[in-house]
């Protein structure tokens, strides 16, 4: 499929936003025919439901693309001491809200542990984990971290409302800088398409509305150790990642060991393609997720 398709990143055909709980509500952004199979999708770092990916795709697939905000991005509500099962428990709220059944989910980026701990919880039926931020802060991989990286790791862990404060500094300029400074040039082809460019600022601006506490709080759950085990997961859990995927807060061995650490996982590692493997193959991603299990 050409990169010209796979980057129709249109509008979101139908936007809202349904409660959880009785004050707050997590708000969403749809794709696709309103009957298809209903796919999550846990965006990455500090970016709005408003991006989607394989959007041309979705009517062959008969596919009902459905992107969260998490808490404090976006349109849905704060929830400022959130941990991630708190959103798996949103999303079996929403799911049961919306009449969705027990819906597969794609994790991209730093929304892996949020759609890993949805797996943990049972709230979902499968996972596709796309470009993943890994456990980072497991004692097995800390070796394997750039020094800056560990530091942020290690803050995160030991003064965590230092570390919360810290990653608020972060702004939508900041976030589109550090992407483009840490990106290869297989990637960069993608994030400088005029297209994307313009898809990825929108969500951007979408994802800091409401200021940089949702950004902080994410990046300080993904960085601390989970709070559920992998090793419990007992759904289909495929891992995606490109060859030459070169971001240090992705995962160091393209999620070969966290995939050996959940029963039955399955790993593709994509030659030729980086970080930006959900728009580059969004459609293959979302085909073997949706396949029957015997065609998987």
């Amino acid at each position: 499929m050409s990169l010209e398709l796979e980057l129709d990143l249109g509008a979101p055909a139908r936007r809202g936003a349904t409660h959880v709980a009785a004050d707050r509500r997590v708000a969403w952004s749809e794709w696709g025919p309103p009957d298809g199979a209903p796919v999550l999708f846990a965006p990455g770092a500090a970016t709005s439901s408003a991006l989607g990916f394989a959007t041309a795709a979705l009517d062959r697939l008969g596919v009902r693309l459905i992107a969260l905000d998490r808490p404090g991005l976006g349109r849905s509500d704060p929830n400022p001491d959130r941990s991630l099962l708190d959103f798996a428990a949103d999303v079996r709220a929403l799911a049961a809200a919306r009449d969705l059944g027990v819906p597969a989910i794609v994790g991209f980026s730093q929304g892996a542990p949020f759609a890993l701990a949805c797996a943990a919880q049972g709230v979902v039926s499968a996972v596709a984990i796309v470009a993943g931020t890994d456990e980072l802060a497991a004692p097995a991989l800390r070796d394997a971290l750039p020094p800056e990286v560990r530091r942020l790791i290690e803050q995160a862990e030991h003064d965590p409302l230092a570390g919360e404060s810290f990653f608020r500094g972060m702004t939508p300029a900041m976030m589109l800088e550090m992407l483009h400074s840490l990106s290869p040039a297989v990637d960069l082809a993608v994030y400088c398409h005029p297209r994307f460019v313009a898809a990825f600022r929108e969500a951007l601006d979408e994802g800091f509305a409401q200021g940089p506490a949702g950004y902080g709080r994410d990046t300080l759950l993904a960085m601390r150790r989970w709070p559920f085990d992998v090793q419990s997961i007992r759904i289909p859990v495929h891992f995606w990642y490109g060859r030459h995927d070169a971001s240090p807060f992705h995962s160091p061995d393209l999620g070969e060991s966290l995939a050996r650490r959940i029963p039955g996982a399955t790993r593709t590692v994509v030659d030729g393609a980086g970080g930006a493997l959900l728009w580059t193959h969004g459609a293959a991603i979302l085909e073997s997720l949706v396949a029957p299990p015997a065609d998987r």
